[in-house]
This record gives structure tokens, sequence and C-alpha cells, in this order.
């Protein structure tokens, strides 16, 4: 189960705890993409237990927007890494 937490000052932070799957993907856009466009917005991955490969895709693609992943386990920035390179192979 995914729980969100939204806090602000200078910049928007997302702090996401447990397991991002898929079908959490979808909600997360919907809500990123609500937030103002000129605001920065971290993602505070502190208390992330799980992603898939969807999930780490998605993060991939949020930091390449611009927005800026904290308390990165190792697996997962390994992991999004690698997800990015093979992107740029396989355009």
């Amino acid at each position: 189960m995914l729980r969100i937490q939204r806090t602000e000052g200078g910049e928007i932070v997302f702090t996401l705890s447990g397991r991002i799957h898929l079908e959490d993907v979808a909600e997360l856009k919907t809500l990123f993409g609500s937030e103002e466009k000129n605001r920065p917005v971290v993602l505070d991955l502190k208390d992330l237990t799980l992603v898939d490969r969807d999930a780490v895709g998605f993060l991939a693609r949020c930091e390449a927007d611009g927005f800026k992943l904290t308390n990165c386990s190792a697996y997962v920035r390994e992991w999004i890494t690698r997800e990015r390179h093979g992107n740029e192979q396989h355009p």
C-alpha cells in the first residue's frame, strides 16, 4: 500500500511510504500534474519499501522532468540509473 504525504514551503515535498506498483503510477501522475509548474517538486523516498519496474520507470521520468529524488535507497537508485541508461541505448 502506498501512502503519500504532501508538505510545502519553498518547494513541494511528497513523502512516499510503502510500496509503489503500476496501479499507483496513474494516481501519482494525476497528483503531480495538478501542481504548479514553476514550483520545485521533491520526492522523498526514505520510507519507500518496494517498487516494481513500472514504478522505477516512472521515478526515472520524474527525475528527468526536473523532480528531485531524496533519500533514495541504493537499490532503487541503481535501478533508476540502469533504466535511464537502457532507454538511452534504445530510443
